[in-house]
C-alpha cells in the first residue's frame, strides 16, 4: 500500500530528526564510514527540522499505523532540499511517492528545474528519475569532507 502524503506539521522536527539520524547511520553505511557518518549526523537535532516545516514546503509521508516513513522538502527557487526515508521503509516506493510530489509543486510553481545535492546513495535513484548530473562535490561537515553530487532535472527548457 502506498504512503500518505502530506504536510509537516510544526512540532515534528524531533521526529524528523531521528528519521533523518536513522536514515543516515544504516542507508548510508556501505557508501560513507562511520566517521562521515557522524560528522553528517551526530545526534538528532530538532531545530534544523522545525526550520525546515517553518521555512520550506516539507512534506512527510505516513503509514497505515501513522509511522513516519520518510520526508522530503523543497526549499525557494527550485531547490530540493532534501529526501530521507526510514530504514525500515526503504525500498517500498516511499521516496518515490514524495520526489513525485515534490517535483508536482514544483512544476505547480512553474520552476523550470529543480537542482538537489544527493549523496552517493541517493545518486542512482534520482539518476533513475532523470536527474542528471552536474558535478561531483566535496563538502564539510564538522570537519570531514564528504562526497555529493549537484543534479537537476528540467521541466521548462
Amino acid at each position: 500500500m502506498s504512503p500518505t502524503i502530506r504536510r509537516g506539521r510544526p512540532g515534528e522536527g524531533a521526529a524528523l530528526a531521528a528519521l533523518f539520524h536513522k536514515a543516515v547511520h544504516i542507508l548510508c553505511a556501505a557508501d560513507y564510514d562511520a566517521a562521515e557518518r557522524h560528522a553528517w549526523s551526530p545526534a538528532p537535532d530538532a531545530a534544523p527540522f522545525e526550520r525546515r516545516i517553518a521555512e520550506t514546503m516539507l512534506w512527510v509521508a505516513e503509514g497505515e499505523n501513522g509511522a513516519l516513513l520518510g520526508f522530503a522538502n523543497l526549499a525557494p527557487h527550485g531547490y530540493f532540499d532534501c529526501l530521507y526515508v526510514a530504514p525500515e521503509a526503504a525500498g517500498q516506493g516511499v521516496a518515490t511517492a514524495l520526489c513525485t510530489v515534490l517535483e508536482q509543486e514544483a512544476q505547480r510553481q512553474g520552476c523550470p528545474r529543480l537542482t538537489v545535492d544527493v549523496s552517493i546513495t541517493a545518486r542512482p535513484f534520482f539518476e533513475r528519475r532523470g536527474y542528471r548530473l552536474l558535478r561531483e562535490q566535496q563538502v564539510e561537515r564538522r570537519g570531514v569532507f564528504l562526497t555529493n553530487y549537484r543534479q537537476e532535472k528540467v521541466f521548462f527548457p
